[in-house]
């Protein structure tokens, strides 16, 4: 058998078929559903594009404002007694400010001691003029004590705590209680204060000065008056303003320093 096939020549022919075309020379069109499968695909990846860079754009945002603003809690208020006097148009611009915390202030776990010094600057100041208000914008930065300090991002608000004079039955009701410190006749003395300065005079009690009457402060905060309070749109500053006199701070006031506006009512 294998001489009979010898000189036979076997010839194979492969056949290479391209891509169906129709008429036009283009590829076939596919069925619908799988158009439609197709289209579902591309707007669900499209889709899931526009979502991550919405994610993307706003994790950028809130990282610059936490780098602006490290410690803008909102509701965080400070009281604080200045130390030095602030005059609007006269403290000029860029003025390095500071003031005594009088009651210790929880900021993000962190204790704020009393008598913390919290520090800053006079980023407006304008005086009145017959077009324009008078107008005061402080912003303090950071918060120092004796054994730390802490970064903060706060600003002067209209607010602050009056001066109270003690009352008949305030004096009262501290003489039953205290008793045999105080003689009962006059105002009751701070029990806080300094030493009395004598003068001269004859005697051992002549020219002694009397105490002075103590005085406490208000429970609650109150507006200034006919000060208004605005934010502004540039880097939420708080901006003071009056119509009627140049904005003064003095160094007995307890101000109200917060991260910006405050709503009415008790503190």
């Amino acid at each position: 058998m294998r001489q009979a096939l010898r000189g036979v020549r076997f010839e194979t022919t492969i056949s290479l078929r391209p891509w169906p075309v129709n008429r036009l020379g283009k590829k076939p069109t596919p069925a619908p559903e799988k158009r439609r499968e197709k289209k579902m695909i591309e707007t669900i990846a499209v889709a899931g594009r526009v979502i991550l860079m919405v994610v993307l754009a706003s994790a950028w945002l809130f990282g610059q404002g936490a780098r602006d603003h490290p410690d803008s809690s909102p509701g965080l208020e400070f009281p604080v007694v200045m130390r030095q006097k602030v005059t609007a148009g006269k403290t000029a611009v860029g003025t390095k400010i500071q003031a005594k915390l009088t009651v210790a202030t929880l900021v993000k776990g962190v204790v704020i001691p009393q008598d913390a010094i919290l520090s800053g600057e006079v980023i407006e100041s304008v005086a009145k003029s017959d077009s324009e208000p008078s107008r005061l914008s402080i912003r303090m930065d950071s918060a120092q004590w004796k054994n730390g300090s802490l970064p903060i991002n706060v600003y002067l608000t209209a607010w602050y705590y009056p001066i109270l004079s003690p009352t008949a039955g305030d004096l009262s009701d501290r003489q039953s209680d205290a008793g045999r410190g105080w003689g009962g006749t006059g105002s009751y003395p701070n029990p806080n204060a300094r030493p009395a300065q004598t003068f001269p005079g004859a005697g051992n009690n002549a020219g002694i000065a009397p105490p002075a009457p103590e005085s406490t402060i208000a429970k609650h905060r109150v507006l200034m008056k006919d000060i208004e309070s605005t934010r502004s749109n540039k880097d939420g500053a708080v901006i003071l303003s009056a119509t009627h006199f140049n904005i003064k701070l003095d160094k007995q006031t307890t101000y109200v320093l917060a991260t910006g506006d405050l709503a009415a009512g008790p503190s």
